[in-house]
């Protein structure tokens, strides 16, 4: 380009902006020019309409900083970051407006100034349909914000573990100590012993409590995901990848915990992965060649015998040292049915919550028939037991049939007569037990027979059985002794 061109471009340029900043001067309600030092430089006719109830005198407004004449404006905000601000809500005592803010530069770039228009008055009724709308929108996002906030926000207590027995007391004790501390919890107990209640009662009673508490069952996803789950994935990272990425759960526990459910059914490949995580406190996402800081407690469970599993092989050691940090055995219900009249209570009562059903109350021979249950499934079963009997009778008490068992029969003194309703049935006794023992009974031989099928191959023994790992991980915690007698009769 010449400088005859050159010249005439710099011309052009001029005009464009001298007439933009006429033609906005004209049509807008009101304009105002601040320089570098926030000072008034101009104000329009337009704009001197509203002076008056802002209670600024006319003749002493320019010069004077724009904070002073026009309340709440951002004019200065603006001058200071050079970037505008093309559309807002301004309120002070002579109304609401729509504004738009630019800066002003000179030929080298610098903000020297900036220039403020009032483009509508009153448009909180001008504009009604649009600030509505924003107005259900921002009213929806805050209510997302709760939501997920409060799907994250602990949902028990240390009270919430019921139970006075001596054991139940050392667990609540124990879990007092670790909530004071920031350091890896393992909670150790069979299934069904409120293993996940006391993660969320530990957090609860932490320092951490306002922040997030996010929980995974290991056992739930399948091998190929976890690390994914874990991590998190950055977009793009792989075919099928989602495009905007996805947030691990050690990401999303970011100043919170992390409760890791069935941490022995992490894969070996993944458990030095961990380690790292729980040594250095940082994570790389699937697809990313940047280390990200976090800062999170992690609290980890499982129902299988860890150092078994380190004895043979199928668990880190090193992992497990960094877990067991600060251990905590939660009793099997056996271990506590000095509790049992209170966690039927407590459950009864949540179970008609849930139901909207009346609190059915538990008789005191039916609660003598419940301890002496073995329960396996501990609290979980009982729950399941519970609410089984309260869903299938309109009866307001449950009693010992409403569970199936057997009625007690009185034999008649000898020589006194035989009554009909004194006769027991001809059924065969070993159906009179309850079916919840007939068919742990039937489990326990079917896993035993597959274990000795397979020589101990516990995945190839969930493949016969058509069940999951997890499940079958859960049975043989109940029954240990299968594994031994698997391993006795396995080939050698």
């Amino acid at each position: 380009m010449d400088a005859a061109n050159a010249l005439d471009a710099e011309r052009v340029l001029e005009l464009a902006a001298k007439s933009l900043f006429e033609v906005f001067a004209t049509t807008a309600m009101g304009t105002l020019v601040v320089d570098r030092e926030h000072r008034v430089v101009w104000i329009s006719e337009g704009y001197r309409r509203f002076l008056p109830a802002l209670g600024t005198d006319e003749s002493h407004f320019i010069g004077r900083p724009v904070e002073e004449v026009v309340p709440n404006t951002m004019m200065g905000r603006v001058v200071d970051s050079g970037q505008p601000i093309l559309a807002d809500l301004l309120t002070n005592k002579a109304g609401t407006f729509l504004v738009s803010r630019l800066p002003l530069r000179n030929e080298a770039g610098v903000v020297i100034g900036a220039v403020g228009y009032v483009l509508l008055d009153s448009p909180e009724t001008t504009m009604q349909p649009l600030a509505a709308k924003f107005e259900r929108l921002r009213d929806e996002l805050e209510a997302a914000r709760r939501e997920i906030a409060a799907a994250r926000r602990p949902k028990y207590t240390i009270a919430s573990f019921i139970g006075a027995s001596a054991p139940a007391l050392e667990a609540k004790r124990q879990a007092r100590r670790v909530a004071a501390t920031d350091s890896t919890v393992l909670l150790l107990g069979e299934t069904g012993t409120g293993k996940e209640l006391l993660a969320h009662a530990i957090h609860a009673a932490g320092r951490r409590a306002a922040r997030a508490f996010v929980g995974i069952n290991i056992a739930a996803v399948p091998d190929t995901l976890l690390e994914a789950e874990f991590f998190g994935v950055v977009p793009g990272a792989y075919t099928g990848a989602e495009r905007k990425g996805r947030e691990g759960k050690f990401r999303l526990a970011d100043g919170g915990t992390l409760f890791l459910d069935e941490i022995g059914d992490m894969p070996l490949a993944l458990q030095s992965k961990l380690l790292r995580v729980l040594q250095e406190q940082e994570i790389e996402p699937l697809g990313s060649d940047r280390v990200e800081r976090v800062d999170v407690r992690v609290i980890a469970a499982t129902s299988r015998d860890l150092a078994a599993m380190v004895a043979a092989g199928e668990f880190r050691a090193d992992l497990y040292y960094r877990l067991a940090v600060l251990p905590i055995r939660l009793p099997a219900l056996r271990e506590r049915l000095a509790d049992m009249d209170a966690l039927v209570e407590a459950l009864a009562e949540d179970i008609a919550r849930r139901s909207a059903l009346p609190v059915k109350p538990v008789s005191a021979e039916a609660l003598e028939w419940l301890v002496r249950r073995d329960w396996p499934g501990n609290i979980r079963e009982l729950r399941n037991t519970l609410e089984q009997a309260t869903l299938m009778t309109d009866d307001p008490l449950l009693e010992p049939r409403h569970f199936g068992a057997a009625p007690a029969y009185e034999v008649p003194a000898p020589g006194a007569p035989m009554h009909a309703a004194a006769t027991p049935p001809s059924t065969d006794a070993a159906v009179l037990r309850p079916l919840a023992e007939q068919v742990a009974e039937l489990e326990r031989a079917a896993i035993d027979a597959a274990l000795r099928a397979s020589g101990g191959n516990r995945v190839a023994t969930a493949r016969l059985l058509g069940m999951s790992r997890a499940a079958l991980y859960e049975r043989l915690a109940r029954w240990p002794e299968l594994t031994k007698a698997a391993g006795a009769a396995a080939p050698r």
